[in-house]
């Protein structure tokens, strides 16, 4: 599966990052919950994605197991070690072909955050 974690597309299979955990406690979780986890984690080390994608991609199985439809997550923090609430999460649901099309730039070494920027989170436009 492929998910656009900020501006990395992580490639995993869902299943084998299955949490570890019964099957009722986490039916319990909430997307909101998972979200927390991910401002929790991106708190900790803003470059989470860049600097340890194993934890990324159980993130993003997390984020998939909640909500099968999300394909993307943006997670923004000020700076290490700032707060948790401080930290803005946002998902996004991407066409395969935008996928296609990220994972083929990151393949070649083109896939910035500024193009990521610009094809998904639109947050620099004008």
């Amino acid at each position: 599966m492929l998910f656009l974690m900020n501006d990395i597309i992580l490639n995993f299979d869902p299943a084998e990052l299955a949490p570890p955990i019964t099957r009722e406690r986490f039916q319990a979780l909430s997307l909101n919950y998972v979200g927390e986890l991910g401002k929790e984690l991106f708190a900790e080390e803003p470059l989470l994605h860049h600097k340890d994608q194993e934890r990324a991609q159980r993130l993003a199985a997390l984020i998939v197991a909640k909500a099968p439809e999300v394909n993307a997550a943006l997670f923004i923090a000020p700076g290490r070690g700032c707060r948790t609430e401080d930290v803005q999460v946002r998902y996004a649901q991407l066409s395969i072909e935008i996928m296609a099309a990220l994972l083929q730039r990151q393949n070649a070494g083109a896939l910035t955050n500024l193009e990521a920027d610009r094809q998904v989170w639109r947050r620099l436009a004008a």
